[in-house]
């Protein structure tokens, strides 16, 4: 039995040098964060404290050497994220990530994002681009000096490290507006919808704002028919591009005057509903010099605190949801597919020739086209066939969006917004941002309290009778954009009586503002519940404030639970549902059953309803609830509708109601068993921070992706935004992938009572204790102090 023993010792011989490799991998891979490290490019000392969270102080003596602290923690703690952001600005993803990424990085070479930061560089004043560089070189100084060991991802997929560019955070800031802005993709929907229906039961699928009647537009129905547009047009730009503007994806914020609070001072409150990411969008950060202190949540890539507090007030965000991209059909000339068809006659493409690197595959070439409207979108992630026959198509499709101009301000805006003194001064510097518009509350200490919706809006003309609700032919004049509003007319609000302001993505304005903002807004279930909260007592706390952030009240399931009570299908479990849905109130609580036979019976109900008549094309293609157009059809009972097309016989709505419940009861019953009892919502609605890319490799998801059971829904105040299609890669249904990125509440009178939270951890590289040490604390709305805990550990930054 020798031979035993030997092989014994063999195997814990290696078990003992693989547990010294990664012990050793380890502490090389995580960042120093204490002693002292000397560093060229700064022009004083700099101290970076952090607490027990991993979150740092940095004190330096100017806005320069702070912004190159800050890019220097932020490359020690999500060096990985830096790589993603710079790789999905420039449209290089193929290269690390292989073929499947292709589409997508033809789509952006096609947008031109880094073309419209090299341009947006070339404009900018002399203090933000010393800011951009500073930051850049604290990156590059940890990637010269501090690099030890590559993070995990580097070297899964042998990648190295690149240096950061000034152009690559304005690339960034570019795809931040890109993710919320998604207006076009609303446009290439209703279009191809024209091609199936009637520009009246369009409106009533995608009905408009309560209270509203639909725009008043020309028949675009019968002008696609005549141009003779494929209806495959814009569905490869759909599919190829990043997502944005995903319905649940907005935020809420509200904030309170002294007169309605306990302490007698302003609270603001604000949680931004994103993409969930592992790591999370945000970084927490708190930084101090000469002119003042500012904490809040920055952005890796970019060199500031874009949303937090500072000694004298404290802002928060949400997103407008404005019409600032149109896109256009481009007539190409027959026989000449250089050319398309302008107001004044032919004229040639501007083009850009684009390389595409792709792993384990030869290079892509492909050339880029602009018009006068923008970048052709319909190229790069188009195959063939996009826009007519591959040999010779009809059209191109081109955008028009005010994130892509070469004289965007929103750099210097969020510069003089961050170290405003007080709501005057904030509202100001608001006048220079161009995108993503956000509607903006700010109070400071004296009390006062304001919103501002801020960003640049285009202006149309009278005679537009398609007013931006679909592709508009480019030859034709009376579509092009004739200016902006005046950034002083935008909505705004200061100091009501009524002692309190609030947003979440519903209609910014009354009814008789003057000016055409958007009119794709989010239904305003959670206006109304914040409004509820808000007027159910004459002073609130912070305590008040956290109630509302983790309000799990429905009121958009409040108004559909009545149909849904009265579903009565021929199902063994329609008895057991029921009892589960007796004292259903619309709470989507994450350990009761009737939320989830709730959102498995509307999912069902609203395929039953339009799937036939969008055509499986659109609906497959849409992520979309579609509930309010759904609410609208039950309430008036619409035998159109309900009918399902593909059948011989004339379907009513009480049986498509029935018949959507017992396939939700079916579907259930597969998945969680038969005991209706036991389902649970919080089962199927997991919160899923999604990493790039290891969440599409099974073997690795488990321990780069970060997932919490939660409650819930889209139209929650503490929103998590139920997802309808199967996920890709795991077959799950209502997952729940947007969510609040970040919660904050920040009290003006007792800034040390000022909290927040994000939905990770600091760190982005996944054996640091850090990566994943906000998880449980975010899905429970717990939070940390948004200013100084107590310092753990202490690093100097010395100039070399």
């Amino acid at each position: 039995m020798r031979w035993v023993r030997w092989a014994g010792a063999g195997v814990l011989l290696v078990v003992a040098v693989a547990a010294l490799g990664v012990g050793t991998y380890r502490s090389l891979v995580l960042p120093r964060t204490e002693g002292t490290i000397r560093l060229a490019g700064l022009a004083g000392p700099v101290q970076i404290e952090r607490d027990a969270d991993g979150i740092p102080t940095i004190r330096a003596g100017s806005a320069n050497d702070a912004a190159f602290a800050l890019g220097f923690v932020h490359a020690q703690d999500r060096l990985w994220q830096l790589e993603t952001h710079r790789r999905i600005g420039a449209g290089r993803l193929a290269e690390a990530f292989g073929e499947p990424a292709l589409g997508t990085d033809r789509f952006l070479r096609a947008l031109g994002v880094r073309r419209a930061a090299a341009a947006q560089w070339a404009r900018l004043e002399p203090r933000s681009r010393e800011w951009l560089q500073a930051y850049a070189e604290g990156v590059n100084s940890f990637l010269r000096d501090e690099l030890r060991a590559r993070p995990p991802e580097f070297l899964l997929l042998g990648l190295q490290p690149e240096p950061w560019t000034p152009q690559d955070s304005l690339a960034w800031l570019i795809m931040m507006a890109w993710d919320l802005g998604g207006n076009w993709t609303t446009e290439l929907q209703r279009m191809r919808l024209a091609l199936r229906l009637p520009v009246e039961r369009i409106n009533e699928l995608l009905p408009p704002y309560p209270g509203e009647k639909p725009r008043v537009t020309a028949d675009y129905a019968a002008l696609f028919h005549s141009l003779k547009v494929d209806g495959k047009l814009g569905a490869q730009a759909l599919a190829a591009a990043p997502e944005s503007g995903i319905e649940g994806v907005g935020s809420n914020n509200w904030v309170l005057a002294g007169s309605r609070t306990a302490s007698g001072k302003p609270l603001l409150a604000n949680d931004p509903h994103l993409k969930l990411s592992a790591p999370a969008l945000w970084y927490f950060a708190r930084i101090e010099t000469p002119q003042g202190r500012v904490a809040g949540a920055t952005m890796p890539g970019l060199p500031s605190v874009v949303l937090g507090q500072n000694d004298h007030l404290a802002w928060g965000f949400t997103n407008t949801g404005p019409d600032v991209q149109d896109l256009y059909l481009e007539r190409i000339r027959p026989g000449e597919s250089g050319q398309y068809q302008t107001p004044q006659g032919w004229e040639s493409f501007e083009t850009f020739a684009e390389t595409i690197k792709v792993k384990g595959k030869p290079d892509v070439s492909f050339t880029a086209r602009a018009t006068r409207h923008g970048p052709v979108i319909s190229d790069g992630g188009a195959a063939e066939g996009l826009t007519g026959p591959a040999a010779a198509p009809s059209y191109a499709i081109a955008m028009r969006w005010t994130a892509l101009d070469a004289d965007a301000g929103t750099l210097e805006a969020s510069w003089e917004m961050t170290s405003a003194r007080s709501v005057d001064e904030f509202v100001r510097a608001t006048a220079r941002y161009v995108a993503p518009m956000q509607n903006m509350v700010v109070a400071d200490r004296a009390g006062r309290i304001a919103v501002v919706s801020a960003g640049r809006v285009p202006l149309r003309k009278p005679e537009n009778e398609l007013k931006g609700q679909v592709p508009s032919p480019g030859w034709e004049p009376r579509y092009d954009w004739v200016g902006f509003l005046d950034p002083t007319a935008t909505p705004r609000e200061a100091d009501p009586a009524r002692g309190w302001i609030a947003t979440a993505n519903q209609r910014i304005h009354a009814p008789d503002y003057p000016h055409y903002i958007g009119s794709d807004w989010a239904p305003p279930w959670r206006m109304q519940r914040i409004e509820q909260m808000l007027m159910a007592k004459d002073r609130h706390s912070i305590d008040d404030m956290r109630r509302m952030q983790a309000d799990e009240l429905s009121l958009a399931t409040v108004h559909l639970l009545p149909l849904l009570r009265q579903a009565a299908p021929s199902h063994p479990l329609a008895a057991a549902a029921k009892r589960e849905l007796e004292g259903f109130d619309g709470r989507m609580a994450g350990d009761r059953a009737a939320p989830l036979i709730f959102w498995a019976w509307a999912r069902h109900l609203a395929q039953g309803l339009f799937a036939d008549d969008a055509g499986e094309a659109v609906w497959n293609a849409s992520p979309r609830a579609w509930r309010e157009g759904l609410q609208g059809v039950m309430e008036r009972a619409d035998a159109w509708w309900c009918d399902d097309k593909t059948t011989p016989a004339a379907e009513t709505c009480a049986q498509q109601n029935d018949a959507a419940l017992a396939r939700a009861l079916d579907e259930l019953q597969a998945a969680q068993g038969p005991d209706v009892a036991a389902w649970r919502w919080d089962r199927a609605h997991q919160a899923r921070s999604e990493h790039r890319p290891f969440s599409k490799v099974k073997a690795l998801a488990r321990w780069f992706e970060l997932r919490a059971p939660v409650g819930g829904d889209t139209y929650t105040l503490n929103v998590s935004r139920v997802t309808l299609k199967p996920d890709a890669t795991t077959g799950e249904l209502y997952l729940d992938e947007h969510g609040p990125s970040l919660r904050a509440i920040y009290d003006l009178g007792e800034p040390a009572n000022s909290r927040f939270m994000h939905s990770s951890g600091q760190s982005g590289i996944v054996v640091s204790p850090h990566y994943r040490s906000f998880v449980e604390r975010w899905a429970q709305v717990d939070y940390v102090p948004v200013w100084m805990a107590p310092a753990q550990q202490t690093l100097v930054l010395q100039p070399r």
